[in-house]
């Protein structure tokens, strides 16, 4: 019966890994067709926005609490658990204003999704990243209201020995460190191609 119900898991496991590798592909064509586009007569490089490096400390700080909140969970330090998860999920939310923010001091600077392509490619590339980071911030928002419906300790404790639960909270934990390291590449590529704009991010 355990062995069934180990069976039955495993595609959550699969799907996960799945979509990381479906991801590393996609941004590895992206950045593959911005190396070969870059070349064209039409490519005028643009400053990052200095917003975000911002962002980037931002959603390196998110994996060090959600690591915290799975080594409560694992410990049974509940209260921890559910403080981390929060705090995680408002350093998601915080990276996604501090994008924005970046794409506005982008489009104020005269820098639009058409035009040079440059400008574009940096839309397109912290865009499609954006999408990864709702994803995760939609599955820690379930996690999250699934530990403030256990506060007492029973209820806890009965939730983090049932193995599914076991397993999403490593799948969660897996995928954001994922798109937390994804952007953390992604950033350090197009520091290199194209500097940051050390203005006031204002």
């Amino acid at each position: 019966m355990g062995n069934f119900i180990t069976k039955r898991r495993e595609p959550f496991r699969f799907m996960v890994w799945l979509g990381i590798a479906s991801s590393v592909m996609l941004f590895t064509i992206l950045l593959v067709t911005y190396i070969i586009r870059r070349t064209g007569p039409d490519w005028v490089n643009v400053k990052l926005p200095n917003v975000f490096l911002i962002s980037t400390v931002v959603i390196v700080l998110s994996s060090f609490t959600l690591n915290n909140a799975t080594q409560a969970f694992r410990h049974e330090r509940f209260g921890s658990y559910r403080t981390n998860i929060a705090t995680t999920l408002v350093l998601g939310t915080l990276f996604i204003l501090l994008q924005g923010w970046g794409w506005r001091q982008m489009i104020l600077a005269g820098i639009k999704l058409e035009g040079n392509p440059a400008g574009g490619f940096v839309y397109i590339i912290s865009g499609i990243h954006l999408l990864h980071i709702l994803i995760g911030l939609i599955f820690l928002v379930i996690a999250l209201a699934e530990a403030l419906r256990r506060r007492p300790y029973v209820d806890s404790f009965v939730y983090s020995v049932n193995p599914p639960n076991q397993l999403k909270i490593r799948l969660i934990t897996l995928y954001w460190h994922f798109v937390d390291i994804l952007w953390v590449g992604l950033f350090v590529f197009l520091l290199i191609h194209h500097g940051l704009d050390l203005r006031l991010p204002f």
